[in-house]
């Protein structure tokens, strides 16, 4: 029988590829080894004639688009000129057979006309608790439930309060790349940003928002004048002026995800200082394990997905109030490097990208195949 070319992958995201390199990076890069993705991004808004910019098909051999719009469309103007990039898209790419891919379900009004031959929704956060988040994203998230074929939830709290909501929901959560973050524990050179600064060091590395405690991280500086607090990656959706500026904090702006390593080895200690509201109820902390693959102390805060099963197993130190904070802090400088190596190691031998992104293509595959005339859902596929 002649072979059928792998559906192609149409992902509709509202983060940027080029951001924060974390779960939808780390997946679709392993996904466009076997098949082709488009992963369409959210709109820019800067005059000019509707169109879709094309990056260079990157180093993982994703194809990125970016829709440009003319300032000041309403929300129906705005839907049917990215439908009318979307149809272009498929035209000029030949795309036929497809998977919709969705990171966000606000992307439904400009995609519920295609007939793809599975829908995913892979639930990272729950978006609408975040700062910022569109009127209609209750009434798009349950469009969206209604129509996908499989969800998968980056963390355990999200499945528990997914997984009610849709007969195919699946625990999915965020894995590591162990040999990547590995290399923190060998001898790096150390980034010339980073190397003025003065030691003892902790350190955390992400996106600088409304789910950071800001409060407990001024307190702890203050507590602690000679530790040096060092905070890597960019501020968004918070005003700059509200970070705290104590002498001892040091703001280092974005990296690349192949700088990372070179910071964490200069770290004695990692951070997980997130505040516990709304928007941190459901996270569950890519950073953790990656923390842990780079031979580091943790201390987070309680946030659940950490709690368990990392501060259960004794491999991240928890704490919530400022001197509880900085106590942990001082219990983690005071052991011997790599003093949860082993353990740390043994769990995170566990999880793997490449394991995560081959689970959900299987479940994608069957999705699929379960779709396709002549195929009842009892039959083995």
């Amino acid at each position: 029988m002649k072979s059928r070319r792998r559906p192609d992958v149409v992902c509709l995201s509202h983060l940027r590829w080029s951001f924060v390199f974390q779960r939808p990076q780390h997946l679709l890069s392993r996904c466009a080894r076997g098949r082709r993705v488009f992963f369409v991004e959210e709109p820019v808004f800067d005059g000019g004639r509707p169109r879709l910019e094309a990056a260079p098909i990157d180093r993982h051999g994703v194809r990125v688009l970016t829709p440009h719009l003319p300032v000041g469309l309403g929300d129906a103007e705005c839907a049917a000129s990215q439908r009318a990039l979307i149809d272009g898209m498929f035209e000029r790419h030949r795309i036929t057979e497809h998977v919709l891919w969705y990171y966000t379900p606000m992307a439904l009004p400009f995609t519920r006309h295609l007939l793809p031959a599975a829908t995913v929704y892979d639930c990272m956060d729950e978006l609408s608790a975040f700062a910022g988040a569109p009127s209609a994203l209750a009434e798009r998230t349950a469009e969206l439930l209604r129509r996908a074929d499989l969800v998968f939830t980056g963390g355990p709290s999200l499945h528990e309060a997914k997984r009610t909501l849709h007969p195919s929901v699946h625990l999915f959560p965020s894995s590591v790349d162990v040999a990547h973050f590995a290399r923190a524990r060998g001898h790096l050179a150390e980034p010339a940003d980073q190397a003025v600064i003065p030691r003892p060091r902790v350190g955390f590395f992400g996106v600088l928002d409304e789910r950071l405690d800001l409060d407990l991280i001024g307190a702890l500086a203050r507590l602690r004048p000679s530790l040096q607090i060092v905070l890597v990656g960019p501020v968004v959706k918070i005003d700059p002026a509200t970070l705290p500026r104590e002498p001892n904090i040091h703001y280092l702006g974005q990296k690349s995800y192949d700088e990372l390593p070179s910071y964490l080895a200069g770290w004695d200690a990692a951070i997980l200082p997130f505040a516990r509201n709304a928007s941190t109820r459901f996270i569950s902390p890519t950073k953790t394990p990656e923390y842990l693959a780079g031979g580091k102390a943790v201390v987070s805060t309680s946030i659940r997905d950490v709690v368990q099963p990392y501060g259960s197993l004794g491999l991240v130190r928890i704490a919530d109030d400022p001197l509880e904070f900085a106590a942990a802090i001082d219990a983690s400088l005071a052991e011997p490097p790599g003093a949860v190596g082993a353990r740390a190691d043994a769990f995170l031998a566990r999880m793997s990208w490449d394991e995560t992104w081959a689970g959900m293509e299987t479940l994608v595959d069957l999705a699929i195949e379960r779709r396709r005339p002549g195929v009842r859902e009892s039959d083995d596929v």
